[in-house]
């Protein structure tokens, strides 16, 4: 945990990091995860024209320029503070916020004076099922300006006229529809989001008395279209690396975003979570169609979305309720206190620590602290390296516990006496479980791991590499120690020696060549599917010093330490005789990683054999 907190991961829940490993779809956020969330307005389109550059005014009246300035400074969840002595203003808020603030101040508004030249009288929050938000506000003793802002297309179909550069009222034509919503479209395809800007006039009259106020619904038609704004968010350096690493992984990202389905288009092709310009339904896909959907319908279209736009808290929910149906094991980002409920439905939840809200934080698993899509894929590799190093560790303690158990069983039903004493069988285990558990599960991550499909909710824990490096080992092992254990005296030519003696020499010996063949046996585990066993060893310098720590030791118990062990002192041939067995090891695994392996794990064959087995 404190090494992935070192890369930006702050967990929450500890089995969440192995959950990670087996990840096989991650439903991203696209704002601030897979782009910079830093927004700027870069395009404008009001008065029927285009603004070049988007903050230039000199076409546009002096009532069309204070209706925008009083709609941007009103209509906002945002703030600017505004220093003495000529210093920058502050702008706060949300990255959409704080972009249409700023484009406000180079329009030349003066924030604290024009929110002072009105008072508001009912605001409508920004909803995210409804993509806007609304203020209302009261100009003068009786006129009153509802403006809204919000996702472009929805703005547009509320709008039954516009407002020209000259300030005069237009009627919304077929043709100037086809027009806003050309620029729209535009604007989508260069990855920008639209947000529209339109406002209707009231009469003091229609609006409620302050006590009966709390209830008033802002009125939601016949809006006048002021314009469109187009916002920037650059996607984030190396985003493309990193969904080509999780695509390699086996692990499918998709884009679940509140954008228009251009705009998700543009960007899931800039990111390289879309490859082909031309995809349509399913693989790209409107929150509002996938709602529709029944159960079974949801389930059978999850599996083919790459892209989700104009989604709500609430489909991402349903989406990954039906990829969990599916089988998959879902990994989901979220950063707002409606992301909560998919959060806690996903096998793991990811939280930003950034734009992150407490609610959401606390539903969480992980806590992604730079709101990083990059540092998503490194919780990724330390999950399959948790879950590797776990299966490292097994493999290792069944190979020891098979050829002991079996040695000394064999020993002791054929001959009554056992090689290996209670306090070597001690400091065996001690090399298995305290030594070995350090050595190998403090084995750092690598990119092979990212180079291998993600484990199945279902797949064994031992899987038929591990069967197989088990058997070949335990079997080696077991071999040279039973040969030992009966024909050890003739072998180490001890026939003529005094009995007692040779007995305890014998013994000795296969004692400390059980111990050397653990030590060579642990740095074939490190790499049980790879040939190269010495690979990254340098990185784990642990690993080196257990190594270290476990010869030394065993050095010490067999030359000093005989009385306590029931051992005796080896001559500087039999080190190199024991020594040699040992490392036989080596190039006996590899010759074991050359050997094929079926697909079907070994228990699941070994069931469909003893089928009263499985019916028990």
């Amino acid at each position: 945990m404190r090494k992935m907190m070192r890369d930006k991961a702050l967990v929450r829940r500890l089995s969440a990091c192995e959950t990670m490993g087996s990840a096989t779809t991650i439903c991203s956020d696209k704002t601030g995860t897979l782009t910079l969330n830093q927004m700027t307005v870069v395009e404008a389109y009001f008065g029927g024209e285009k603004m070049d550059p988007p903050d230039n005014t000199q076409k546009l009246s002096a009532a069309v320029s204070t209706m925008i300035i009083e709609g941007i400074a009103q209509n906002t969840s945002g703030s600017i503070f505004e220093p003495e002595g000529g210093q920058a203003p502050e702008v706060t808020g949300s990255p959409t916020e704080k972009a249409i603030l700023s484009w406000g101040l180079q329009l030349g508004m003066k924030f604290s004076e024009t929110r002072s030249k009105s008072s508001i009288l009912q605001v409508f929050p920004f909803n995210s099922e409804k993509k806007r938000g609304g203020v209302a506000v009261q100009v003068g003793d009786s006129e009153v300006h509802v403006y809204w802002k919000g996702a472009a297309e929805l703005i547009l179909e509320s709008c039954t006229s516009w407002i020209d550069k000259d300030g005069s009222k237009q009627s919304m034509t077929p043709e100037k529809v086809g027009e806003f919503k050309k620029f729209i479209e535009d604007m989508a395809v260069a990855s920008l989001r639209c947000v529209a800007f339109a406002y209707r006039p009231c009469e003091m009259s229609d609006v409620p008395k302050e006590d009966q106020r709390a209830d008033w619904v802002l009125p939601e038609d016949n809006l006048i279209m002021l314009g469109i704004v187009g916002i920037k968010d650059p996607c984030r350096p190396g985003v493309q690396d990193s969904i080509r690493l999780c695509a390699a992984a086996g692990i499918k990202v998709r884009m679940v975003t509140g954008d228009n389905l251009q705009t998700a288009r543009a960007i899931a092709l800039e990111c390289g979570i879309l490859t082909d310009p031309n995809v349509s339904e399913p693989t790209i896909i409107e929150g509002k169609t996938f709602r529709e959907l029944s159960d079974l319908e949801r389930e059978e279209v999850a599996d083919k979305i790459s892209v989700m736009g104009r989604s709500s808290p609430n489909d991402k929910l349903l989406l990954v309720k039906a990829l969990r149906n599916r089988g998959h094991v879902v990994a989901v980002t979220g950063d707002g206190t409606n992301d909560a409920p998919a959060l806690h439905e996903a096998d793991i939840g990811l939280s930003m620590g950034i734009q992150g809200t407490e609610v959401a934080k606390e539903s969480s698993d992980i806590i992604i602290l730079d709101d990083n899509f990059a540092t998503l894929v490194r919780v990724v590799r330390w999950g399959r390296s948790v879950y590797a190093n776990i299966q490292k560790f097994i493999q290792f303690q069944l190979t020891v516990n098979v050829a002991a158990l079996i040695i000394n069983v064999v020993s002791a039903v054929s001959s009554g006496d056992v090689p290996l004493n209670a306090v070597q069988l001690l400091w065996v285990n001690l090399i298995m479980d305290t030594l070995g558990a350090l050595a190998l599960a403090t084995e750092p991550p690598n990119n092979h791991l990212m180079q291998r499909p993600p484990v199945g909710r279902r797949e064994p824990l031992i899987t038929n590499i591990m069967w197989r490096n088990l058997l070949i080992m335990a079997f080696y092992q077991v071999a040279i120690l039973l040969t030992l254990t009966f024909k050890g005296l003739t072998l180490l030519r001890l026939e003529h020696d005094n009995p007692a003696h040779a007995e305890i020499l014998k013994n000795t010996f296969i004692f400390n060549t059980f111990v050397l063949c653990q030590v060579f046996s642990e740095f074939n585990a490190r790499k049980p599917d790879e040939l190269n066993i010495f690979k990254g060893i340098a990185g784990n310098k642990l690993f080196i010093a257990i190594i270290a720590i476990t010869v030394v030791l065993q050095v010490l118990i067999i030359e000093f330490l005989g009385k306590f062990t029931t051992t005796v002192r080896l001559s500087w041939q039999l080190w190199l005789v024991s020594i040699g067995l040992a490392f036989v090891s080596w190039p006996l695994a590899l010759v074991g990683k050359l050997i094929p392996v079926p697909d079907r794990p070994f228990l699941d064959m070994f069931t469909c054999c003893c089928p009263g087995k499985k019916e028990a």
